[in-house]
């Protein structure tokens, strides 16, 4: 086994299999045989003491070939496994293949370029311009940020300005504790998880709040760090664009410090839409060209109704979770789904049921309601109504009706006048003197 080719991960894997083997031998052996030596168990064999070998050297000679053997075989199976992963694409492919982010990505190969120069004259012993790689990303959410910072610290790494090229994210909760005196040890973990790499903290805003020691606390451990660690770290802040600015200018060891500001503006509806499509393709779903036009007038729809701190590629892949969470719910309602069924988006899984339900449910009272409107009426009863009007009113119903009539009236012009005097509970409510006059006499 050539170990040379191994990486140092590798390396580790195998010895730690390859110990615990020995030690399993190893206890049964002593499980067998004893502990030594001096137990008096040999099997026979010569050695250079009294002509007898120890078995102990027997059983390490035989895990050394065994572990030869399993080796191999481990390295092997790694080397399938990496395989048949997908590999990991250059850092420039993947800046290349972003969608949008046209300037962004002309200002990725410019840094690095310019880093990459200057470390060259570096090595050369020429003089070279200090390079200051601290940068502050604002915008909207969704709109790559955290993406831009991945790539770029392959591609620092790469060109051998980092020696990690790892991402560390974080925000105010992951720099900031609960005590004082806490938040300077927790912001350094974050650092020395980072270091080598890009710490990216997300928010950074919110560390600088009015009266918030704690706050200003990570800031200042931070600024040490950047300073001292300028060469193996690189500190990314990101968030919104007015809250950043007061975020840099409410310190100047900030603004001194971070002197690259990189602006994320928001995604065009063709560029959304292209980053559904592009989610369509990873996971292998299709749909057609009338149910993308649907799905087209949705993300425009949420672009234009959330016009101030739009989520723009979180909220297009929030769609895109929706529907595909619908179309789920319709296929496992059949019995035997296709491999078409599987992988097809229909106008069906563009609505929620619930939502679809209720709609359904309206429309089917509004034509009930149409249908009794319009429903048409029986001659029979057309007839009765039509004979309920005719029926002619006799002199004597006239007459009952006239008398009934002033008999009410009469009656109510007459209550007033005779005015019925009032009960005696009544009477005393209405004058309690009156009430207590005969208990004075």
């Amino acid at each position: 086994m050539d170990w040379s080719k191994l990486s140092e991960e590798d390396r580790k894997r195998i010895e730690k299999v390859r110990g615990t083997g020995l030690d399993i031998y190893g206890s049964v052996y002593r499980d067998f045989f004893g502990t030594g030596a001096g137990s008096g168990h040999t099997d026979g064999g010569a050695d250079s003491a009294g002509g007898v070998k120890d078995p102990v050297k027997n059983a390490q000679d035989a895990l050394k070939e065994a572990r030869d053997v399993f080796g191999d075989e481990l390295v092997k199976a790694q080397q399938q496994k990496e395989e048949a992963g997908e590999p990991e694409k250059p850092a420039e492919d993947e800046r290349n293949e972003l969608i949008g982010l046209t300037k962004i990505k002309h200002d990725m190969k410019e840094l690095a370029d310019f880093a990459s120069v200057q470390k060259m004259r570096k090595d050369q012993g020429l003089k070279y311009v200090p390079v200051s790689l601290h940068m502050v990303f604002t915008g909207n959410p969704g709109t790559g940020k955290t993406t831009v910072a991945r790539i770029l610290s392959r591609m620092y790494k790469k060109i051998g300005i980092l020696t990690g090229g790892q991402l560390v994210e974080t925000d105010r909760s992951g720099l900031v504790a609960g005590y004082v005196g806490q938040t300077a040890i927790k912001t350094q973990e974050q650092i020395k998880k980072a270091e080598g790499g890009v710490l990216f903290i997300d928010e950074a805003y919110a560390l600088a709040q009015r009266d918030d020691p704690f706050g200003q606390e990570a800031i200042d451990t931070l600024l040490k760090a950047m300073e001292d660690k300028r060469d193996n770290l690189i500190v990314i802040v990101a968030g919104y664009t007015k809250p950043m600015e007061k975020f840099i200018n409410s310190n100047p060891g900030l603004k001194s410090r971070f002197n690259r500001y990189i602006e994320f503006p928001d995604y065009t509806v063709d560029e959304l839409m292209q980053i559904f499509d592009l989610d369509c393709r990873k996971y292998e779903y299709v749909l057609d060209e009338d149910v993308r036009k649907h799905v087209r007038e949705m993300v425009s729809l949420r672009k234009m109704q959330r016009t101030e701190n739009f989520a723009n590629g979180r909220e297009v892949r929030n769609i895109f979770e929706d529907i595909v969470t619908n179309q789920a719910r319709r296929i496992a309602r059949m019995e035997n789904p296709t491999h078409d069924d599987l992988v097809t988006i229909t106008l069906d899984d563009l609505t929620d049921e619930e939502e679809s339900g209720k709609k359904t449910d309206t429309a089917a009272d509004k034509k009930a309601d149409s249908a009794a409107d319009a429903a048409p009426v029986s001659a029979a009863d057309k007839a009765s109504d039509t004979a309920a009007d005719k029926t002619p009113v006799s002199g004597a119903d006239t007459a009952a009706g006239s008398a009934a009539e002033s008999s009410s009236v009469s009656e109510a012009d007459a209550a007033p006048e005779q005015n019925p005097a009032p009960s005696s509970a009544a009477a005393s409510e209405q004058n309690p003197a009156s009430a207590q006059a005969p208990a004075e006499k």
